[in-house]
């Protein structure tokens, strides 16, 4: 046990227990203009309690022991997906939560994790393989896909999407062939611009579907991303509110609890997923930039840790975890800036909300164990693959 705490990376500790400081000051600022929000600051301070507990209880349990059971966390991640479709609390246009009464569980955000030990556990059965189209790649595609599928028909995009990323990134350091990588690479440029494409072509057939259907979400997400002056103003008011504030704040900000847009309550949801127009307007791009800074060098120290790991299936996994962290970050400051579409995805560590941070702790702490039992050589490849690899010896 004294080994283990030994081995512990504290510069990231450290990282967390700033990004924990940074979270509830924001909070705090982002919620002086709500006051049925009063209290929320005091609530993440409790969960990052539980979430320090999370991350040393992962660190603790070796990561091997995840990956060998990873069907039964799987099915209970599933069933969990299933369950929230007819039982889960809607919020936000979204039906994704379930009450357990001490907290709101979100399902969705839970199978980020299982999904990354799934996709980590069955890329490791072909450790120095090349992966085959058929037998590799599209089985893996239909583990993410049908998950994704009932992520949307909860509504909710943003961790839908974060599904696909951390897809592409497990399937690229798992050896995938630079032929199939291009072919997917293509189809989804294709679809991508081709959906952009029809969007905007036949936009208003598209709107009385939506609207007959019960849909109209879909365009107050989208309309203000590609067609902002056929927007609702309603659905265009947070989007534009936010970017003013995020120009508002200049090169240093306008001072904590100072930001007029912020202040004033003209930027809905401050305290979770518009968390970063609260740094933009109060510390100017001098704090967006200390922040972006912080999470670099904790995903630094994450490769880092990878590099150094001596088992197949660490570096898969923290690959998955980066993959993650990557696109939240990305879709969340990239929606206030016109660069994405408005998604309900949390800036990690930071936004206010119990499942996201208990998630990204856990994450972190299976990192963590990735170093403290990374170092040991590994005993778990197939016989079969064993075989064949010292025949090729």
């Amino acid at each position: 046990m004294l080994n283990k705490w030994k081995r512990v990376d504290w510069s990231i500790v450290f990282i967390v227990f700033i990004f924990g400081i940074l979270s509830v000051t924001l909070i705090h600022s982002g919620v002086a203009a709500w006051p049925k929000f009063k209290g929320f600051e005091t609530k993440m301070i409790f969960f990052y309690i539980a979430g320090f507990l999370a991350f040393f209880g992962m660190m603790l349990v070796d990561f091997r022991l995840l990956t060998k059971y990873f069907l039964y966390l799987f099915g209970a991640g599933f069933i969990l997906m299933i369950i929230v479709i007819f039982k889960g609390e809607e919020v936000n246009g979204a039906q994704g939560w379930l009450n357990l009464g001490f907290i709101n569980l979100q399902p969705a955000e839970l199978f980020k994790l299982v999904l990354i030990i799934t996709l980590a556990a069955l890329l490791m059965r072909k450790y120095r393989m090349r992966l085959l189209f058929w037998r590799d790649v599209v089985p893996l595609s239909l583990v993410t896909l049908i998950p994704l599928a009932l992520a949307m028909k909860q509504n909710d995009i943003g961790n839908g999407l974060s599904y696909l990323v951390i897809l592409l990134g497990m399937l690229w350091i798992g050896k995938l062939k630079y032929s199939h990588a291009l072919i997917i690479l293509v189809i989804t440029a294709v679809a991508v611009v081709g959906g952009i494409k029809s969007y905007i072509t036949f936009h208003d057939q598209i709107a009385i579907t939506l609207k007959q259907t019960n849909k109209e979400h879909w365009l107050n997400r989208m309309d203000p991303w590609l067609l902002p002056e056929k927007a609702d103003k309603n659905a265009s008011y947070h989007t534009k509110n936010a970017s003013v504030a995020i120009a508002a704040g200049g090169m240093f900000g306008n001072g904590y609890m100072k930001g007029p847009y912020v202040q004033s309550g003209r930027v809905p949801y401050t305290y979770s997923d518009s968390i970063f127009v609260v740094v933009a307007e109060e510390f100017g791009f001098f704090g967006c930039s200390v922040l972006l800074l912080l999470y670099f060098i904790l995903i630094h120290r994450l490769i880092l840790i990878s590099l150094e790991c001596k088992d197949k299936s660490g570096p898969l996994l923290i690959v998955g975890i980066v993959a993650m962290w990557l696109y939240q970050i990305f879709e969340n400051i990239g929606m206030f800036m016109g660069l994405m579409p408005l998604t309900g995805i949390t800036l990690p560590f930071i936004s206010y909300g119990g499942t996201s941070l208990l998630i990204n702790m856990a994450s972190l702490g299976l990192a963590m164990s990735v170093r403290i039992h990374g170092h040991e050589v590994d005993d778990d490849i197939p016989r079969t693959t064993r075989a064949s690899l010292t025949r090729s010896s």
